[in-house]
């Protein structure tokens, strides 16, 4: 009974308190790490980094902080430094055979880091989707659709397609299509066309806009309308726009054909004459 006391109180004393010391190196080193890694993305944004590159070392940061302070804790286990170094390795190795494709988007946030091929804020069409940019981080990219839908991107799905940065520039140009009748004076139309686009005060003058014939089609005489906005003025325009167009042209007497087929019936009479 003695001996059993004795090894507990041995197992006590040097274990038990081992193990409480290396939980609070845990908890406190990893709220210390939190806490530095917030400290480090708000020096960096007083210094007017992106924020898209805030976000990812505020992440590295915090990780590799959390690494050493494990290795801490081992330590005061009595883990010997170079053998737990060596276990993490080796379950290193496994996890990233086993999580291939996270590995995959990872190096493809580090890529979007580096290039930058879009910031928070901007609008884009990667990786199958649309949206506004929120954040890019580790593993995924969070989009918002124009209708306030959250779509989370693999960052793989976005380095591996194409990217379109829809808000990269200051301008855009609008692109119309607009039909008129065979019978209608395409000189007229013309003329109304750019009256419409210079009362347009969003509309800029350079580059300047422009009206042209662009098609003989089946059922109508197609004018190409191109004028040039601020990107972000592009679908309010657009839609003033098509609308004044067909009410002007409703004023002026200028018909918007639809598609329609002349049917020719012959009876056997008629044939036969």
């Amino acid at each position: 009974m003695e001996t059993v006391t004795g090894l507990i109180g041995y197992w006590v004393s040097n274990y038990a308190i081992k193990i409480v010391i290396a939980l609070l190196i845990f908890l406190v080193g990893k709220w210390f790490s939190r806490k530095l890694s917030i400290l480090l993305g708000k020096l960096l944004q007083k210094n007017k980094v992106d924020q898209i590159l805030v976000k990812f070392l505020e992440n590295i940061s915090y990780y590799t902080l959390l690494i050493m302070v494990l290795i801490a804790a081992a330590g005061q286990l009595g883990i010997a430094t170079t053998s737990f170094l060596t276990v993490l390795g080796a379950a290193g190795l496994a996890i990233g055979l086993a999580l291939k494709s996270s590995l995959s988007n990872f190096a493809s946030g580090v890529m979007l880091i580096l290039f930058r091929p879009f910031s928070v804020g901007d609008f884009v069409t990667a990786g199958g989707a649309s949206g506004t940019v929120n954040s890019v981080n580790i593993f995924n990219t969070v989009l918002t659709t124009p209708d306030n839908q959250k779509v989370i991107v693999p960052n793989n799905s976005i380095t591996g397609g194409n990217i379109t940065n829809v808000t990269a520039n200051p301008t855009r140009r609008i692109d119309l299509v607009i039909g008129i009748g065979y019978e209608d004076d395409i000189s007229k139309a013309k003329e109304v066309l750019m009256d419409v686009l210079k009362s347009e005060p969003r509309v800029l003058s350079e580059p300047a806009p422009s009206v042209a014939v662009s098609a003989l089609a089946d059922s109508s005489v197609n004018f190409v309308v191109r004028p040039w906005v601020k990107t972000g003025d592009y679908w309010k325009t657009l839609c003033d726009l098509t609308e004044k167009i067909k009410l002007t042209f409703d004023k002026e007497g200028i018909s918007i054909p639809y598609p329609q087929q002349d049917v020719h019936h012959y009876t056997e009479k008629n044939a036969a004459a």
